[in-house]
């Protein structure tokens, strides 16, 4: 095989339209765009989001609280998750990743209380519940906020 011997895959190229350029091929004059308007000027089209002058779809609907722009969203994990570590063992984010816990963590760890927890764990994370924290001081470790 040499190099000009190459050729692409059937189908996976094609030609682009030459838009403007003679009736003859089929996309002449108007070049596609029709008969003036709005859409048929150099630079003109609406912006995403524009109803015609009629009060935008984002506009009409209610807003309701605070919505937090800067806010950095903790990963949420549930007690019953952690009785994979053995008794006595800290467990961290790095740790929650390499147990494969976690696939990733951006911004830190909440422990839930969901579940039982049956080892004495010390668990360090960004933030516990209140049910999480009682539960694994219960079981006689500690919840350390990091």
């Amino acid at each position: 095989m040499y190099i000009h011997d190459l050729s692409p895959v059937e189908g996976s190229t094609h030609i682009n339209k030459r838009k403007g350029r003679g009736h003859g091929t089929g996309n002449g004059k108007t070049a596609g765009r029709g008969h003036k308007g709005q859409k048929a000027r150099s630079g003109g089209g609406i912006r995403i989001g524009f109803e015609g002058g009629q009060m935008p779809l984002a506009r009409r609907v209610p807003k309701r609280g605070f919505n937090n722009i800067f806010a950095k969203p903790l990963t949420a994990i549930n007690l019953a998750a952690l009785n994979r570590f053995p008794d006595k063992a800290t467990v961290g984010v790095q740790e929650l990743l390499d147990s494969g816990v976690l696939s990733k963590c951006e911004y830190g760890v909440k422990i839930l209380g969901n579940g039982a927890l049956t080892r004495e764990l010390t668990v360090r994370a960004a933030a516990f519940s209140e049910s999480a924290k009682r539960k694994i001081e219960a079981a006689g470790g500690k919840a350390e906020v990091v």
